[in-house]
């Protein structure tokens, strides 16, 4: 976006997002002047979409990838850390430590771990990392095994990510590529318009790659699985003046040493599970 004044932002208005001009896709750097943190933050527009019922059975224990997943924010994707189911969300959503409940305020669904977090930071004052990404450590009693390659999209259905798949990572997404995303179980689509860094003095936070997509979001989004061309691309993490802003899926996962599921059981033998080895 070129230079360092907080008064260069990604977005002015709404009116500044569905374009997508040479000026706009031209630019490198992301000061989002209007970015706000959307687990925590108060929009000042609300959006009302209305949604068809979900066709879909719920599983049980039910997967929470793509679905709310603590307070104010939605779950991500499956993951594996070393022998340890996970689930991605927002970095800016809660502290490690905290313990996640069911919607009946008891059963516990698990304990949030680290932020991805840079070890330094070039910038005074602000945290560097990047994506804005965090992840819930899963109880084991709440792993829907058999369903950990799977996103839970509402009335969407679920989407299933085959064997072998990558995540994409900031190089991998352009201006133009559909984008698909159900946090508040509200399933929305749109498309990138622009990509840059970020770096916004009121929060703290600096990223090398936000993206920005064509998507209405409100608070209680953030941490949300993001698809790009029906790919595991992001976890959704700022508000544009109402549009959707998030950060990529591969960076996020390298730095918190997480290997995205794309197996059933993610290469893991399910408690209770026969034969040797892995399995799924």
């Amino acid at each position: 976006m070129g230079g360092h004044s907080p008064r260069a932002p990604l977005v002015t208005s709404a009116a500044d997002v569905p374009g997508s001009g040479p000026a706009r896709s031209t630019r490198r750097r992301v000061y989002a002047l209007v970015g706000l943190l959307l687990g925590i933050a108060t929009l000042g527009v609300a959006v009302v979409i209305l949604q068809p019922r979900r066709s879909t059975p719920v599983h049980d224990p039910p997967v929470l990838a793509g679905q709310q997943l603590w307070g104010a924010c939605a779950g991500g994707f499956y993951a594996r850390h070393g022998e340890t189911i996970v689930l991605t969300s927002s970095g800016h959503c809660t502290s490690e430590g905290t313990v996640a409940y069911d919607a009946d305020g008891a059963t516990v669904r698990g304990a949030f771990g680290p932020a991805a977090r840079d070890p330094s930071c070039p910038y005074p004052g602000h945290k560097c990392a990047s994506s804005d990404m965090n992840y819930l450590v899963v109880a084991p009693a709440r792993i829907p095994w058999g369903h950990l390659n799977t996103v839970d999209l509402g009335s969407a259905g679920y989407r299933v990510i085959p064997a072998g798949t990558s995540p994409l990572a900031c190089v991998d997404i352009a201006v133009g590529d559909p984008v698909e995303i159900n946090g508040r179980d509200v399933y929305r689509t749109g498309e990138v318009v622009q990509k840059g860094d970020y770096l916004h003095d009121e929060d703290g936070d600096y990223f090398p790659c936000m993206i920005a997509a064509r998507i209405r979001v409100a608070v209680g989004d953030s941490g949300g699985a993001v698809l790009v061309r029906g790919v595991p691309a992001g976890v959704t993490s700022r508000s544009f003046d109402g549009w959707l802003g998030f950060t990529p899926l591969a960076e996020g996962l390298a730095q918190l040493g997480l290997e995205l599921c794309a197996t059933p059981d993610c290469g893991l033998l399910p408690p209770g599970g026969n034969g040797a080895g892995p399995a799924g």
